[in-house]
């Protein structure tokens, strides 16, 4: 475990033989805010700005200084009065936070024209994931040459997740097959979705789910767009 400069930490008493560390629940949103904060620390770093302040760091996230103060003591207590944050100790508190220091195993299921185009953007690396596994039930089909990995069939599946530990997937299949395909990665161990299909997913609590609805965000920009 990394403990950091000024990282604030509240032990409480032994319950039951095992010391517990209680954190109050975070908000998702908090968490998305996270990854907005480390790519403005990561431009600042790239600008050689090694310090940066509450107000500062808040304009380029665009939200409220008080708002980014908060979030960030959901984690600790980090910065210096009247010096602002550490650029570079900040972004690695929150690139270990986030579990992006080392690349993360990620799967992708369906490989139609979307998952297509997710398996063969080059971006993710840099953000700390990598997917070291397609599948779709039509593997056979052909789609072109260059892809990052093979797709394989989806009697496939669960030795890649066992093989390489994935806990990640990406879900772009249709509709119609989307909540039998979560079962199945729920089933071999897989806790976090990332669902481009346009349907609520069932799962348990333990399991996370984001969902992706493009025409949901384009019905949102159309209303602003005429009002």
């Amino acid at each position: 475990m990394k403990y950091w400069p000024l990282l604030r930490c509240e032990f409480f008493p032994i319950v039951g033989g095992l010391k517990k560390n209680v954190r109050p629940e975070i908000p998702r949103k908090a968490i998305y805010r996270l990854s907005v904060y480390f790519r403005g620390l990561q431009r600042l770093k790239a600008n050689g700005i090694q310090t940066v302040s509450s107000e500062a760091l808040a304009k380029a996230a665009g939200v409220k200084p008080t708002q980014l103060r908060k979030d960030l003591t959901y984690f600790g207590q980090f910065g210096t009065r009247g010096l602002g944050y550490d650029v570079g100790q900040l972004s690695e508190m929150i690139s270990d936070l986030l579990g992006t220091t080392r690349l993360q195993p990620v799967v992708l299921v369906g490989v139609g024209n979307l998952g297509l185009a997710l398996l063969t953007y080059r971006g993710f690396a840099k953000e700390g994931f990598e997917i070291i596994g397609a599948f779709d039930v039509d593997a056979a089909r052909q789609r072109g040459k260059g892809l990052p990995v093979p797709v394989h069939s989806m009697d496939k599946l669960a030795d890649t997740i066992a093989r390489h530990s994935v806990k990640m997937a990406i879900l772009t299949v249709p509709v119609s097959a989307a909540q039998e395909v979560a079962n199945q990665l729920i089933k071999l161990g897989v806790t976090g979705i990332l669902n481009f299909a346009p349907i609520v997913l069932h799962t348990p609590e333990e399991v996370t789910v984001n969902n992706v609805n493009l025409a949901i965000e384009l019905e949102n920009l159309s209303y602003f767009v005429q009002h």
